[in-house]
């Protein structure tokens, strides 16, 4: 493989890691890039069932899996990283990005992510939940499951975690490391374990919050 080839191919892994780069490629970029991804989504919507919608991201190396009656939908503008896992029903709004790492399982409920939401690295979102009873073993508890809501243009940070029933309202934003067991108002700053509110993110004069993104990242 000579250069040429071989730093396309290393650009091509740092697009799977950061891929908000994706959307700013330079022309002499965008042509291969965009073939590239034509390849790998069209390989996904063999594979699993899924929607793709136009204008997307996503790294090959991010599993996706959407087994019959539990569809992943990826709208408009959407951006999956490097070894995120998203099992569905799953639903993702226009320019929602996924980060490296991240995890979005739907259970049986599944998860919807507004428009425009970013989750941080290694965020977890899990629509479903095991028993407690002291008479049987864990392995052997019911699952159930409420499903997730996250509105739009919400903030989560990296390596937070919501749990199941949980609703997360428009405009919010969840610290790095918050665990969210139960609903965010909108606008709200939450953090903590387990999270609670910090704040209101329209009483913020300056930019930055609690939220761990990633470098170079628009906000």
């Amino acid at each position: 493989m000579d250069l040429d080839a071989l730093r396309r191919e290393q650009h091509k892994l740092r697009l799977s890691w950061m891929p908000w780069l994706y959307f700013s490629l330079k022309p002499r970029h965008r042509e291969w890039a965009e073939a590239w991804q034509r390849e790998v989504q069209q390989r996904l919507r063999e594979l699993e069932t899924v929607q793709i919608a136009e204008g997307c991201f996503i790294a090959p190396e991010a599993r996706i899996f959407a087994e019959p009656g539990r569809t992943v939908v990826i709208g408009p503008g959407c951006s999956i990283a490097a070894d995120a896992f998203v099992h569905g029903p799953v639903v993702l709004a226009a320019g929602v990005s996924l980060n490296a790492r991240v995890s979005l399982d739907g259970g049986a409920a599944g998860i919807r992510i507004g428009e425009g939401t970013r989750i941080a690295t290694g965020a977890t979102l899990y629509a479903f939940d095991h028993g407690l009873s002291p008479d049987r073993p864990v392995s052997e508890q019911p699952v159930t499951s409420r499903g997730i809501s996250v509105g739009a243009d919400v903030w989560i940070g990296a390596n937070a975690g919501v749990t199941d029933g949980v609703r997360v309202g428009d405009h919010a934003v969840i610290g790095m490391g918050a665990v969210v067991t139960r609903d965010v108002p909108p606008w709200a700053i939450v953090g903590g374990v387990p999270a609670r509110v910090l704040g209101d993110r329209r009483q913020r004069r300056r930019s930055g919050a609690p939220g761990g993104g990633e470098p170079g990242e628009p906000k």
